[in-house]
Formats: C-alpha cells, structure tokens, sequence
C-alpha cells in the first residue's frame, strides 16, 4: 500500500533505541517526516542511514521530548519572527497537512 493511500491515523512513526546503543531506529509512514529523513541521510551519510524504505537509523542525541512552549513563549517568538521578515511557508494543496 503506498503512503498516499494511508489514513492521518496510519501515517505512524515509531521510534525504537534503548540505552546500550548509540543510535535509535526510525520507522514512519508520515511522508513529511520521511522526506526530512531523507535529506538529512543524503548530508549526513556517515551519521544518518535509510535502513528501507520506512526505517532509518538515526544518533540517538537527534531525538528529542521538549517541554511544549507556554502561550507566552509562543507569542514572543511569533512576534521575533515577524519583526525579522520571516513568514510562513506557503502550503500547496494536497500536501496532506490539512487532511488531504
């Protein structure tokens, strides 16, 4: 089954490390993710590796849980964006961002 074909629900992502190992195993059918993935195995090939088609072995010091950002935070860092000229990127219909 193709990726496009897959439910918002389908397009998972696991992510699998444990403490012995320097690297995690990424295995995803979110299509955003997957092209991230991609471009970062091709500019960091010694670090980052496609293992197949929807696994990648990744340093385990790229994943990361944060804290989410306070309401204030956010709109600080809304308002820094703005006053340096930074806009939105532009989304194309279909890109499955928005259900489709």
């Amino acid at each position: 089954m193709s990726r496009y074909n897959l439910s918002l629900v389908e397009r998972e992502t696991i992510l699998l490390y444990n403490q012995a190992e320097s690297v995690a195993e990424v295995y995803t059918h979110d299509p955003q993710l997957m092209k991230k993935l991609e471009r970062l195995a091709k500019k960091h090939p010694e670090q980052i590796a496609r293992k197949d088609a929807h696994n990648f072995i990744v340093p385990k010091r790229c994943v990361s849980v944060r804290e989410p950002y306070s309401e204030k935070r956010r709109k600080a860092a809304s308002e820094r964006a703005k006053a340096a000229g930074y806009q939105p990127p532009i989304r194309k219909a279909g890109d499955g961002k928005n259900g489709t």
